[in-house]
């Protein structure tokens, strides 16, 4: 099983088959919309704009599992998004840590960092760094800048076009 055998639902409650992005260099993002961290979409939204035509992808995964980060809806979460602009696929809120854990999230945990710590999300916006065909090539913890020159140097060394 591969990261992409896990189902998804987008933001908007359609099912999603994370297949499609199997070709690129994806991101996996855990988002909060009212996080001291939350003005990394803008971040994220550049990387999007800068790769994006190159064969990478932004994938947000909306969570309230860190101090009740993410409360809203669907709609809201959406509606908050609009206004930093972002592009990049969103889907529905899930649980990253716990009995609960989302299938995807229990893959992406197995990861360690690049201090060997696997496990547990820390907090909103922990980042998964994954090579086409699926190979998860980083773990970067929620501090880890959108734009972080080891985050980008990974990105434009593994792009496919």
């Amino acid at each position: 099983m591969t990261i992409y055998d896990h189902p998804v639902t987008t933001l908007d409650g359609d099912a999603a088959d994370l297949h499609d992005y199997e070709a690129k260099v994806a991101l996996v993002v855990n988002v909060a919309s009212k996080c001291g961290l939350t003005p990394q979409y803008e971040g994220l939204e550049r990387l999007q704009a800068a790769y994006g035509d190159q064969g990478f992808a932004v994938l947000g995964f909306p969570c309230n599992q860190f101090g009740a980060q993410e409360p809203g809806t669907s709609d809201e979460i959406a509606t908050f998004c609009s206004t930093y602009g972002v592009s990049f696929p969103m889907f529905e809120k899930v649980e990253v840590n716990g009995a609960d854990r989302d299938p995807l999230y229990a893959e992406l945990t197995e990861v360690a960092d690049a201090e060997g710590a696997a496990g547990d999300i820390q907090w909103n916006f922990e980042k998964f760094l994954v090579a086409p065909g699926g190979e998860v090539l980083a773990r970067f913890r929620p501090m880890t800048d959108p734009e972080a020159p080891e985050l980008t140097a990974l990105i434009e060394a593994n792009l496919p076009a």
